[in-house]
């Protein structure tokens, strides 16, 4: 009987080659393809006005106050006072308006920001105490300068956190949590104030 050796050995090394050729791809689909290039983030005018937009009022600054306020009313030669010691909470921020200005240049890769000069937002009083309170011989206290008093206390809060730099120190804040809010990978942020800072009075 004639065996073709040479037939069966090509045979073996073709069914060699094969079975080699089916791990290197086995091999391969297990390796994990190499991640694709992340696209470079894009941004407009209209996608920064948007997320600033969304913050309305930023809150930047918020102080606790205690004072000492005197009332005083003089009609007709007759003169009512009182003394009041007032705990109160003034906050102060960025009113984020129609003012706003936004320029985003692709070219350079920067985020510009124009905003208005923090102001005070409220002044919430929480605490009021009414110390050595006299009425005028023909000027009693009446219900109506309880609500006089209390606008009296606010305006002065306002004016003593003026004094103690609130509002300074809220237009470092909002710069701060502003560049944090509009960074995005690739760009610079740059905010700056577009307006002389207000004096400062409470809000309505």
């Amino acid at each position: 009987m004639r065996t073709d050796t040479g037939i069966l050995g090509w045979r073996a090394i073709g069914l060699g080659a094969a079975f080699l050729l089916v791990i290197i791809l086995a091999q391969r689909a297990l390796v994990p393809a190499p991640p694709a290039a992340r696209a470079q983030p894009r941004i407009s005018d209209q996608i920064v006005i948007e997320r600033v937009q969304a913050v309305a009022k930023l809150v930047s600054s918020e102080t606790f106050i205690r004072d000492v306020v005197t009332y005083q009313n003089t009609w007709y030669g007759s003169t009512k006072k009182s003394l009041i010691v007032v705990t109160g909470k003034v906050l102060a921020g960025v009113v984020i308006d129609s003012t706003v200005r936004v320029r985003v240049n692709e070219e350079t890769k920067t985020i510009a920001l124009e905003i208005p000069h923090a102001r005070v937002l409220d002044v919430v009083v929480t605490h009021m105490q009414t110390y050595d309170e006299r009425s005028g011989l023909w000027n009693p206290f009446r219900p109506s300068d309880r609500d006089t008093i209390f606008q009296h206390v606010r305006a002065q809060l306002a004016h003593t956190a003026d004094d103690m730099g609130v509002v300074g120190h809220a237009d470092s804040s909002a710069l701060a949590l502003l560049e944090t809010l509009l960074t995005v990978p690739g760009y610079s942020v740059n905010v700056r104030f577009q307006l002389p800072a207000p004096v400062a009075q409470p809000a309505e």
